[in-house]
C-alpha cells in the first residue's frame, strides 16, 4: 500500500496527509472494534489527520451522543504514543441538547463544546477546531474572542470552517485579524465530481485567503465508488442512494466505464480527481470498513493525464469560469 505523503494545510506550517480519515460513520455504521482497526490501518498507511465532530455518532434514535469522538478518545487513550502521530480535527455548531444555548457559535457554546470534546477525545488539545456551519446570528467579534481564548489556553491550535459561503470566509478572515491570536487556516466544503458549485466562488476564495481545502463527501455517499457493481448489496440498496442513482445514472454509467478503461476503481479515480484540482489539500474519506479504507488509499497511486481529466469534465461538467465572469456570460 502506498503511504500518504504530507502537505501544508493552507498557509499554516501544519502538515497533513493527502487523505483525511473522516469518522462520521463511527458509531451508527462502524462499531468500536472496527473503528479501532480502521484507525490502526490509517496510521500505518501514513494518514495523520483524523476528522470528527461533536455531533457525529448518532444512536439508533437519532440522538447526538458524540460517539465518534468517544471512539477516537478510547483509541488514543489505549496507547499514549498515538496522540502525537495524529492531527486531531473536530467541529462545533450542532445542538447537543434541547437547551437554548447548547448549539451554534455563541462564545458560551464554543467554550463549553470545546471542553466537552476534549473530555470525549481524552486529550488536552484540539489541533484543528472547525466551525461546522456559519452562524450569522452571532457577531464575528464574539466568535473570534471565544476562539482566541481557547488558543491562548492551549486547548485549540488552529481554527477552520466548514460549509461556508465564499463571502462568509472573507468576512471571517478579515474580522479575525482584529480579534486576537486565532486565525482561519482551512475550509471543508462539499466537493466532488458530482458537486462542483464550489468552483465558482468558494475555491477561488480559499486560494486567495491561503486556506487549506478539505473536501467532504468526495464519493457522494457511495455513488462514485462503483455503485453499479454493488447493486443489491449494502448501502447500494439505501432508498436515498437509489434515488440519487436514478437521477444521475447516465453519468455514473459513463464514469464507471471510464474507470474500467483506465484500470482503476471508481472510488480511487474520484478521489484522485479531487487531488488534481487547484487548491485542494486533502479529501475527507469516510470508510466504514478497513477494505473501504484500502480502496481509498489506492487513489494516491492514480495519476490522471490531461486527456483523462477532460473526459471526466465531459461526464461531470462543472462551471466553465469562476465568478464573476461566470455570472456575466
Amino acid at each position: 500500500m502506498t503511504l500518504s505523503p504530507t502537505v501544508h494545510l493552507g498557509r499554516s506550517g501544519l502538515r497533513v496527509s493527502k487523505l483525511v480519515l473522516g469518522t462520521m460513520n463511527f458509531g451508527p455504521q462502524t462499531p468500536e472494534p472496527d473503528a479501532f482497526d480502521i484507525m490502526d490501518e490509517a496510521v500505518a498507511a501514513g494518514i495523520n489527520c483524523f476528522d470528527t465532530a461533536n455531533s457525529y455518532g448518532r444512536d439508533a434514535a437519532g440522538e447526538l451522543k458524540g460517539r465518534s469522538e468517544e471512539f477516537i478518545g478510547k483509541w488514543l487513550g489505549s496507547d499514549h504514543g498515538r496522540r502525537d502521530k495524529v492531527v486531531l480535527a473536530t467541529k462545533v455548531f450542532a445542538s447537543m441538547s434541547e437547551l437554548p444555548n447548547d448549539g451554534r457559535l455563541s462564545a458560551r457554546h464554543i467554550r463549553a463544546a470545546c471542553d466537552a470534546s476534549l473530555r470525549r477525545l481524552q486529550t488536552d488539545r484540539i489541533d484543528l477546531y472547525q466551525m461546522h456551519h456559519v452562524d450569522r446570528e452571532t457577531p464575528w467579534e464574539e466568535i473570534w474572542d471565544a476562539m482566541s481564548v481557547l488558543v491562548s489556553q492551549g486547548k485549540v491550535i488552529y481554527v477552520g470552517a466548514s460549509n461556508f459561503a465564499a463571502w462568509d470566509l472573507a468576512v471571517a478572515d478579515s474580522s479575525a485579524h482584529a480579534s486576537g491570536p486565532a486565525r482561519l487556516v482551512s475550509h471543508q466544503p462539499h466537493y466532488s465530481l458530482l458537486s462542483r458549485d464550489v468552483e465558482l466562488e468558494v475555491l477561488p476564495a480559499c486560494r486567495y485567503l491561503g486556506l487549506g481545502v478539505l473536501p467532504w463527501g468526495p464519493l457522494e455517499g457511495g455513488l462514485l465508488s462503483g455503485i453499479l457493481h454493488r447493486q443489491g448489496s449494502g448501502r447500494s440498496s439505501d432508498p436515498t442512494l437509489k434515488g440519487k442513482l436514478a437521477i444521475h445514472r447516465a453519468k455514473i454509467e459513463a464514469f464507471e466505464s471510464f474507470c474500467s478503461d483506465i484500470g482503476h476503481s471508481p472510488g480511487a479515480v474520484a478521489l484522485s480527481w479531487l487531488l488534481h484540482q487547484s487548491g485542494v489539500t486533502a479529501p475527507v474519506i469516510g470508510p466504514r470498513t478497513v477494505g473501504q479504507l484500502r480502496d481509498c488509499m489506492t487513489a494516491l497511486e492514480v495519476t490522471l493525464d490531461s486527456g483523462e481529466l477532460e473526459r471526466l469534465d465531459a461526464i461531470f461538467p462543472g462551471p466553465k469560469l469562476e465568478a464573476p465572469d461566470a455570472y456575466a456570460m
